[in-house]
């Protein structure tokens, strides 16, 4: 065994003298980026090609507007055969289906205005492929025109075939310089350290709020969550800005969605412990699109079941990336919260 002396008494070996019965060495595997098509504007369809075989996917796709109005969708392995089916809500409206189709929409709002859109895909050979996908449209630009919001459910019904290709398309019109589709992937084997999310912030707060500052990134992905809170509400605001230059759309429990123009991102009213999970798109001269899922534990205890919110925002700001994120509310509470960045 190698042994070097170091100051402080300290003793130091190898990663070669470890054993099996040993720690890990290090690599902890995580979502790494395994292709992404960047629109030159003269195109349709996006496509990322010779993907390693993941179990799991993740793709984060950007628009920043097209030309004319246009459903985006996806396709696998080139297969244009109608071997897709899928369910769909845009705004909380009631859900349509459609079946025995070529392709899987993923954003259903036949709009010219930028959007974001998040998808998973469960990628096992020898299952049907499943899709999750949300979506935010920014809608008319400005605070004042609320965004828009569509869910996707999907799956290709090939079962003898892992994915190796991701063509992201445009019904009609072509991409807009700039826009993009990143392919993700993660396989419970993986051992890499070159994860796509870089960890930009973290704070654990008690009878306090949260206020990160950090350097800023196209893609950005917060998670926060709260325990023990006190009375009151919980804002979110970026760098400071209040002014009235936020609008949500959310969907609470189910419920119609309602649509809100305000000083500030409010949330649920931590009276109980909330989890809370978002994505945003932080292009400096684009509004800022969120997405936002939340489960909310309710009364304690197994026979109250918990609640849950859809939300999307826009911060109709088009000159600054976020670099601040923090909590105006009137609430205090114990938690964390924790934001990765990637460009």
């Amino acid at each position: 065994m190698t042994i070097t002396y170091h100051a402080g008494r300290r003793i130091q070996g190898l990663d070669a003298d470890r054993t099996a019965t040993q720690l890990p060495s290090g690599s902890v595997g995580g979502w790494v980026e395994l292709g992404r098509a960047t629109s030159g504007g003269s195109s349709n369809q996006l496509t990322v090609s010779s993907l390693a075989d993941k179990r799991y996917y993740m793709i984060l796709s950007s628009d920043v507007g097209m030309a004319g109005a246009a459903a985006r969708f996806f396709r696998f392995n080139n297969d244009s055969g109608s071997n897709y089916a899928y369910r769909y809500s845009t705004n909380g409206a009631a859900d349509g289906t459609s079946t025995s189709n070529t392709v899987l929409n993923s954003l259903n709002v036949n709009d010219t205005f930028p959007q974001f859109q998040v998808s998973y895909l469960a990628n096992r050979s020898a299952n049907e492929k499943l899709l999750i996908n949300h979506g935010v449209a920014q809608n008319t630009a400005g605070a004042s025109n609320a965004p828009k919001r569509t869910e996707h459910f999907g799956k290709w019904a090939n079962t003898s075939n892992a994915i190796n290709r991701i063509d992201y398309m445009s019904a009609a019109t072509n991409f807009t310089s700039g826009d993009e589709m990143v392919v993700l992937g993660w396989d419970p084997a993986d051992t890499h350290t070159n994860n796509f999310w870089e960890e930009l912030g973290s704070q654990t707060v008690s009878g306090s709020k949260f206020a990160i500052d950090f350097t800023p990134k196209k893609y950005l992905w917060v998670q926060w969550v709260i325990h023990n809170p006190g009375a009151g509400n919980s804002f979110m605001r970026f760098n400071d800005d209040t002014g009235s230059n936020y609008h949500r759309r959310s969907s609470v429990d189910g419920a119609a969605d309602s649509t809100q123009q305000r000083s500030e991102m409010n949330m649920f009213d931590p009276a109980d412990g909330v989890f809370y999970n978002q994505f945003i798109i932080n292009n400096a001269s684009n509004e800022k699109l969120v997405i936002c899922n939340i489960c909310d534990h309710n009364s304690a205890g197994a026979a109250n079941a918990p609640n849950r919110a859809e939300f999307v925002w826009k911060w109709a700001n088009t000159s600054d990336q976020i670099t601040r994120i923090s909590d105006y509310g009137s609430a205090t509470y114990d938690g964390t919260m924790k934001i990765w960045g990637a460009d």
